[in-house]
């Protein structure tokens, strides 16, 4: 018996199962592909490339177990707020449409950034707080937040912005500074590695408005350094300290609001091996996995589960 989970983001195709008696996942996932110097897709060509791959990602899904789908879950949204559409996940939904219309089981919506959070609270064997307030933070290309999550009738659970960020997202700091150094979008994996290389320690102060960030003076200050000729590791090392001192200030000013709840960090930018590692030592946090901190279905599948159990109550 498993839930099947479509997560059709940008920038990465991805199918999951979830198996509920043995809390195992199986997933897919291929990331889109972006020509070399561009900062990302349009999102016709996302749509375009989302729909060439995903039945190649389901056949080798299904090639993988021999199983029961009781259940299917699509990422419909970015966040569930008034608003937030990407055409994008269009495909996934799409698709997980015609399955459950094929199949003949119900198919549940959830929001991407659900998916998330879902994701991580699994990779940490946490799933149990979802019974209970905690702060996720969720740090991607298009997403810089902190959130209280609260358990919820409906959604499972709900998510209520208490931080984020002003201008520019941490995922577009990493993207746009790995790519002035040349590297390869999306540049996280690439750029984190190169920090790691340099020795050199720096004083930050990042700029807040009550608990909120300004981000957009990691670029000009990165760019300003590779122009004065400055080694790519120290530019990169600047890009991934900014970001960790931004995220501890912001993280120390919500549990001065909000105490000492469970700290959890999803997303893309959160599987950086820096800031991971100062904010684990730093808060207890809990950090997911890099397969379960960018895009997948993961999250999606189990929250299909979870809306699923929760229809049968």
């Amino acid at each position: 018996m498993a839930y099947l989970g479509f997560d059709t983001s940008n920038y990465t195709t991805s199918v999951a199962l979830y198996f509920p008696e043995d809390n195992k996942i199986v997933q897919e996932k291929k990331l889109l592909p972006v020509r070399e110097g561009e900062r990302g897709l349009r999102q016709s060509d996302a749509v375009f490339h989302h729909t060439a791959q995903l039945h190649t990602l389901c056949s080798s899904l299904f090639s993988q177990s021999d199983c029961e789908v009781k259940a299917i879950c699509a990422s419909a949204f970015p966040r569930l707020v008034e608003g937030s559409y990407m055409p994008c996940f269009s495909v996934g939904l799409n698709t997980a449409s015609c399955v459950s219309s094929a199949l003949k089981i119900p198919l549940y919506q959830t929001s991407h950034q659900h998916g998330h959070i879902l994701a991580a609270l699994y990779s940490v064997r946490r799933l149990d707080l979802i019974s209970r307030p905690f702060i996720a933070f969720h740090l991607s290309g298009g997403t810089t937040e902190a959130l209280l999550v609260e358990p919820d009738e409906k959604e499972v659970f709900k998510c209520s912005l208490v931080a984020g960020s002003l201008d520019l997202k941490a995922g577009q700091a990493v993207d746009r500074v790995g790519l002035m150094l040349g590297l390869k979008f999306p540049c996280g994996a690439e750029l984190d590695k190169l920090s790691l290389k340099s020795e050199k320690q720096f004083k930050i102060k990042p700029s807040f408005k009550g608990m909120d960030v300004s981000l957009s003076g990691v670029e000009n200050k990165c760019k300003k350094m590779i122009e004065n000729e400055e080694k790519a590791e120290d530019v990169a090392r600047f890009c991934v300290e900014y970001i960790c001192c931004s995220l501890e200030k912001m993280t120390e000013l919500i549990i001065e609001k909000y105490g000492n709840l469970p700290l959890v960090y999803a997303g893309g930018v959160m599987s950086n091996s820096i800031i991971s590692k100062k904010l684990s030592e730093k808060y207890g946090a809990y950090f997911a996995k890099s397969e379960f901190s960018c895009d997948n279905a993961a999250g999606v599948a189990i929250m299909g589960y979870l809306k699923d159990k929760k229809r049968k109550l």
